[in-house]
Parts: structure tokens; sequence; C-alpha cells
């Protein structure tokens, strides 16, 4: 399958609702439409994770962050554009997402992903998608496709062809939260 057709099969299945096993600028991830509940729940579902521990979301530039994000902090701009490694923000304001998606505070994770698939994948989509790690919750966190549960594989229906040989494992991205007033925490 070429890297084209790989991308249109995904896109087709987050058009329809459905929940896939894709290649992130950090780990493997689990991901769905992000402004679609019914999606989200199966993920939790699937991870067996409780709903009050909310999920991040990937975006494909800061166009589609500004369209996430009521009134993106300057500050976050200038942690996005010094970060050499993926970098998470936890923002207080999302909008236009799934409420279950959420924190208990409100509040989101969002990355700019600049890593080849998930970027062509958001870009076609044209909305954020969710991201969180292909593991039942509890569990270690695969750094590879080959370490990703059969539970995993099978629970979704679709998983991307792209990196599936790569055996160099990925790291988690860091992770800041951001909150009104200012003030900023260090999570990861």
């Amino acid at each position: 399958m070429t890297f084209e057709e790989d991308i249109r099969e995904a896109v087709s299945c987050l058009r329809k609702g459905g929940i896939l096993l894709y290649p992130t600028d950090t780990v493997w991830g689990i991901g769905c439409d992000a402004t679609n509940p019914d999606a989200v729940k199966r993920i939790y579902d699937l991870k067996r994770r409780e709903e009050s521990k909310s999920m991040l979301v990937l975006v494909d530039g800061e166009g589609m962050l500004d369209r996430t994000v009521k009134d993106v902090p300057e500050v976050a701009w200038q942690l996005i554009e010094a970060a050499v490694r993926p970098l998470t923000i936890i923002y207080d304001h999302p909008t236009g997402v799934a409420q279950n998606l959420l924190a208990p505070d409100g509040s989101l994770g969002i990355r700019i992903t600049e890593e080849r698939y998930s970027n062509e994948l958001i870009r076609r989509f044209r909305r954020p998608i969710v991201s969180t790690s292909a593991n039942i919750s509890g569990e270690k966190a695969p750094a590879v496709f080959h370490e990703i549960g059969e539970e995993i594989i099978n629970g979704v229906d679709y998983v991307a062809e792209y990196r599936r040989d790569e055996m160099c494992g990925a790291v988690p991205s860091n992770i800041i939260k951001l909150s009104d007033g200012g003030l900023v925490k260090v999570i990861r």
C-alpha cells in the first residue's frame, strides 16, 4: 500500500466515526475525530480508561491551534517555537472538541505535530484528532508498532501501514500546563 492510499483509508475511517491506530511524532497512537464524542468514548472503552483522565489532541499547525483554543497565550507561541522535541501544552479554554475529551477542570492537552503521517492525516481531515498511547490504561506504552497488543490492534477500525517496521522507539512529548494568569507548570 502506498503512503497516499494509507492516508486516504485513514481519513475515510475518521470521517465514518471510526478509530484508528497510527504513527505520531512520539509513540504510536489511537486516534479519532476529536469533535466526535461517540468515537472518543470508544477509545476510552478500548483502553479501559476512566473518562476523568483526559486525552490529548493533535493539530496540523498554528491555524488549527488558533481554532481549537480561545486566545492562545503568547507564552504558548514562545514555548512552541523554542521546543526541540514534541511539546504538548495543556490549555484552559479549548473550543470545538468533544466534551468527553476534556479534563475535569475543562482543560485539554494539544500538540502541533510535524511528523509526516499524522500531520498529513490531520491536514486532509481538517479537524483535530485524538492521540493517546496504544495501550490498555495502566500498562506500559509501546515504543514501536510490534509492541502493541492484539487487543488494541483488533479493537480499532483501521491500522496505518506507515512506519510499522521501525525498530527505534520514540519518546513521549514534554507536557506543560498553561493556566489563566500566566502560570506555567511543567508536567513531564
